[in-house]
């Protein structure tokens, strides 16, 4: 009878209540799966072992390999990694080669195009990098005990059902007064940034600055834009700082899945979208914008790469990886560790003086942090590759932070000499409210 009634209710339904059954995944999804696996579990692993820490595959799995894209999520799980000295790899189809990431000390992993067959070349480690200086510990000014159940709430899920921190650092006036890891991380352990490393490119663009080599102002020195009658010739590096540059988003962010896990470079793809706004006068927030940045003050890295700026702020345990062109992808491709990211912040508190050089411009805290033309709608607005606190009671006005995928927050607070940082591995659709967690830090510390 049961039977009966549950065809009759089929057949009431109508077509609609039948459920087609799920597409098989097409070749290029299922290479891009492998792409995704091989690369984070070559960054997970081996820049963890280059940073003095360690990871597994199957601690990888459990953290940063849950909950991703939708189409990626379950051929992720089903496909091994193999796991050699320098590279990753991650077989997707019968014939055609498995997806590799190749790794090289100091430079991370890069993966490689689909059907790529070399085998790679035997990359020397070369000689381990100086430890940094270790961060000085000291007790909080304000309520040590609200503080500590602050970050306790934080890493049991107390700021958002099913979220999953991992790491929780926290500097007042540059001493450490909190930090707290989970299970398979530490201080010695990096993660991807994912999109902080738009902040941190805005760093690095901030110290060309200093040195005399960039203008912000000026056009982008994008090649590709440089023929005659090229409206893409008038896009500034501020508009691309700002997300306004007016070039064509397919959707916001603009995933940029052949480029990050595809094996596309960035000089292929990121100079090719048209415009459909003019420069300055729309916000769409985008991984290309950042990504056409760094190319177009590249020519300055070949004396002073990412890395130079990272060993100046003692942040020795995080890796700016490359595609395997050389392009630097600064919007998203970035392993650092929870104390590293703090150095990062405090170079903010400081006003971009370390050690008594300044580093970045004297008004350069005030540009990234000031709104300009178009603003995003939501809970935060933007300055200049930096998110803003301008619409959120209980926080200073002087407060921006770098936001990334899955969690990463780089929260600095210069008017209170505070920097927080919330390392996670969210998965996708739970989200970690970090300005409650904010809030609380700060009441916390008053």
């Amino acid at each position: 009878m049961r039977i009966l009634i549950l065809a009759a209710v089929a057949v009431l339904a109508g077509p609609s209540f039948a459920q087609a059954p799920p597409a098989e995944p097409t070749p290029a999804t299922r290479a891009m799966a492998a792409g995704y696996k091989a690369l984070m579990v070559c960054g997970a692993l081996k820049n963890a072992e280059a940073a003095g820490g360690s990871r597994t595959v199957e601690s990888v799995e459990a953290n940063e390999l849950v909950g991703i894209y939708p189409e990626l999520d379950a051929l992720v799980r089903e496909m091994p990694a193999e796991v050699g000295s320098h590279s990753v790899s991650v077989r997707w189809d019968e014939t055609l080669p498995p997806r590799t990431a190749l790794f090289e000390r100091g430079h991370g992993c890069s993966i490689m195009p689909v059907g790529w067959t070399g085998r790679g070349p035997e990359r020397a480690h070369g000689r381990p990098p100086a430890r940094p200086r270790p961060l000085i510990e000291a007790a909080p000014r304000g309520d040590a005990a609200a503080l500590g159940a602050v970050v306790a709430r934080a890493l049991d899920e107390g700021y958002g059902s099913g979220t999953n921190t991992t790491g929780v650092v926290i500097l007042q006036d540059g001493r450490l007064v909190a930090e707290h890891y989970a299970p398979d991380f530490g201080p010695d352990v990096p993660q991807r940034t994912w999109s902080v490393a738009k902040s941190l490119a805005g760093t690095v663009i901030g110290a060309a600055v200093q040195r005399g080599e960039v203008d912000v102002n000026a056009p982008a020195a994008i090649a590709d834009w440089s023929r005659e009658r090229d409206p893409r010739g008038a896009i500034t590096l501020d508009n691309l700082m700002r997300m306004a540059s007016g070039l064509t988003s397919d959707f916001a962010g603009n995933r940029t899945d052949a480029l990050y896990f595809g094996g596309v470079g960035v000089d292929e793809q990121a100079t090719t979208w048209p415009l459909i706004a003019a420069p300055g006068s729309r916000f769409r927030y985008a991984n290309n914008d950042i990504l056409l940045a760094i190319l177009g003050i590249a020519p300055t890295f070949g004396e002073h790469p990412p890395a130079e700026l990272f060993r100046t702020l003692g942040m020795l345990d995080t890796v700016a990886e490359t595609d395997w062109r050389g392009n630097y992808v600064l919007s998203s491709q970035v392993w650092s560790t929870a104390r590293d990211l703090a150095r990062f912040g405090q170079l903010y508190v400081d006003d971009g003086v370390v050690d008594g050089e300044r580093i970045l411009p004297e008004d350069w805290r005030d540009y990234v942090s000031r709104p300009s033309g178009p603003q995003p709608n939501g809970e935060q607005g933007y300055g200049a590759t930096f998110w803003l606190f301008d619409k959120s009671e209980g926080i200073p006005a002087d407060a921006i932070s770098a936001n990334g995928n899955r969690g990463q927050y780089v929260v600095i607070v210069p008017s209170r000499n505070i920097v927080i940082v919330r390392r996670g591995e969210d998965p996708a659709g739970k989200r970690f409210d970090f300005i409650a967690f904010t809030r609380d830090v700060l009441a916390a510390l008053d």
